[in-house]
């Protein structure tokens, strides 16, 4: 029934009830009809058809369509414009910074999470503002990768137990091109970094130190921490006439005039006592070949190894690498002499702006434009390293290279206890946001100003002096500085670090492993061929085929039988 039939009739019984309540039946039939007649009129007068033009535009398909549409534009610019006004909010600034340092599950261990406190709000919001785009297709207020979050770790599985990578949003090469800074970080408070030299270095006091890294008393350890506008320190080198010449880690004179030149971004790796499989990157982009050069440092011993295998021509180049030859290796430990380069990279090359340091067992996969943007330019850092994937007490991670034999037990307790009398703690909340004190080093993203100088140079030192094991001395370098300047690390998630480069083992365990077994393909047994034998019929066996005609094999024939019919 239409709502004006509902209606008309509803009427009608309202009438007919009144009448008879009323007692007047005959003359409230009347005024029914003559009400339910002027009611019926007026209805019929509100029923009738609009004007031709009106019905015609209402009525067409394509007018509603039109105006469906419309309305839907209407709806989406509205909701464009309130989505950008929450986007460039603070509260989302912040998230977009803190994203490197979101709970994650990595290899089924959890990484700690960073919490910013009330007082750090504000810095950090001008820390991680997003880089405005030179040439880039997108706004600078709208980052690409701007609503990218963790997906759920994958469940553990019998055969992956370890830690495992996880997603990175990277931009596409052309814009990481584009966000590059035009010129170099403010380095704080310190702005001229100069280095001790001395052609006769002498022992005087009973800790470490050696002929290449000199000996600096505890005086010297002490004041270099002093962050100071102009400032002299050890780093290595510390013999002949600049790095390279004369200084105990030698490089031939067509080297040395290489490492002189000019370079915005470099990528370095080393191979010492021939201790692993040179690996070749992966999805480098053209322009990054053109313009990016790839060193390799390798000892005399890696060296002849190489050109054994014919490995290593005149043109000293492997693939993408340019293998550089160092003579006169400072140390007999070939970890040790990997620690030179991988630390003083700003010495060896004067004239680079940046450089990406990935040890000799791991591969590049990502175009090193795409590494600098995520881990440096996109969080306002110059520092950039990834912390260990399970560790994060400086502690246990002395004890944990204790019980795998990484280095003299005996040394490690030294140099853990000479770090207790200078202040340093077990990690604890209080630290943050600093969320780990140990880092995975065998990464090491690093813009080349005075105070990032400063770090690795101070850095080295603690290595030279103590254990060669740099994941120990990393902290309480990084503390002391500071204490002194507003200055800080990115340490980013290892499942982020496990994205980009892939690990390999090193040459001695690969020696050591046996050749892959082949697989071997089980093809079910063949059924009894019965073709052209009358059914009921047997067949007479002789000899072996008499032995091999046994209960058990006629019992698997009719199993067989039986399932094929099935």
């Amino acid at each position: 029934m239409r709502y004006n039939e509902w209606r008309v009739s509803y009427g009608l019984l309202q009438n007919i009830n009144g009448a008879i309540a009323g007692g007047g039946v005959s003359k409230s039939l009347s005024n029914v009809r003559k009400s339910s007649t002027k009611m019926l009129s007026v209805i019929r007068e509100k029923e009738r058809p609009l004007p031709n033009a009106w019905y015609r535009y209402i009525g067409c398909r394509k007018f509603s369509m039109l105006l469906l549409i419309a309305f839907a534009l209407l709806v989406f610019a509205l909701g464009s414009f309130v989505v950008n006004k929450d986007s460039t909010s603070p509260n989302v600034l912040q998230r977009i910074g803190t994203l490197g340092t979101v709970p994650y599950v990595n290899g089924g261990h959890h990484e700690a999470s960073q919490i910013l406190g009330e007082k750090d709000k504000k810095k950090d919001e001008n820390r991680f503002q997003i880089p405005a785009f030179k040439g880039a297709s997108v706004l600078p207020f709208r980052h690409p990768c701007v609503n990218f979050t963790f997906p759920p770790p994958p469940p553990p599985t019998r055969r992956r137990l370890g830690p495992r990578p996880c997603p990175v949003c990277y931009l596409p090469v052309d814009q990481a091109i584009a966000s590059m800074p035009s010129s170099s970080s403010a380095s704080p408070v310190l702005h001229n970094l100069t280095y001790v030299l001395n052609e006769n270095p002498i022992k005087s006091e009973p800790h470490g130190g050696s002929d290449f890294g000199g000996y600096p008393s505890l005086k010297q350890r002490n004041d270099s921490f002093d962050i100071k506008e102009s400032m002299a320190v050890h780093c290595g080198f510390i013999k002949g006439s600049k790095p390279g010449h004369g200084t105990g880690f030698d490089f031939d004179e067509s080297d040395l005039a290489e490492l002189q030149q000019f370079h915005d971004i470099i990528v370095a790796s080393a191979i010492f006592g021939n201790y692993d499989v040179i690996q070749q990157p992966q999805n480098i982009s053209e322009e990054a070949k053109k313009n990016i050069p790839f060193y390799m440092f390798v000892d005399e011993e890696t060296e002849a190894f190489m050109k054994n295998r014919s490995i290593l021509s005149s043109s000293k180049r492997v693939g993408l690498w340019r293998i550089v030859v160092v003579h006169n290796v400072p140390y007999s430990d070939a970890r040790r002499n990997g620690k030179v380069p991988k630390l003083l990279l700003h010495r060896i090359f004067p004239n680079v702006r940046y450089s990406i340091w990935i040890d000799g067992k791991l591969q590049l996969v990502v175009d090193p434009y795409q590494v600098l943007e995520r881990f440096l330019w996109r969080q306002n850092a110059n520092f950039a390293i990834s912390r260990h994937y399970r560790r994060f007490d400086v502690f246990v991670e002395a004890e944990a290279n204790k019980a795998a034999g990484k280095y003299d037990n005996s040394s490690i307790d030294e140099q853990v206890d000479f770090y207790k009398i200078e202040g340093l703690t077990p990690y604890s909340e209080a630290k943050l946001p600093i969320t780990s004190d140990v880092p995975e080093g065998c990464v090491l993203i690093k813009e080349h100003i005075p105070i990032t100088n400063l770090f690795t140079c101070l850095w080295f030192n603690e290595v030279d002096c103590f254990t060669s094991r740099d994941q120990l001395s990393f902290a309480i370098v990084r503390d002391k500085i500071m204490t002194k300047v507003d200055w800080s690390i990115n340490m980013f998630l290892d499942c982020e670090r496990r994205n980009f480069v892939i690990q390999s083992y090193h040459r001695d365990l690969l020696e050591k492993m046996p050749p892959p077994v082949p697989a071997v393909v089980r093809r079910p047994p063949a059924l009894p061929n019965t073709r052209g034998k009358t059914p009921g019929k047997r067949i007479p066996r002789r000899g072996r085929d008499r032995r091999s005609g046994s209960s058990r094999h006629r019992k698997a024939a009719a199993s067989n039988r039986d399932r094929n019919f099935f």
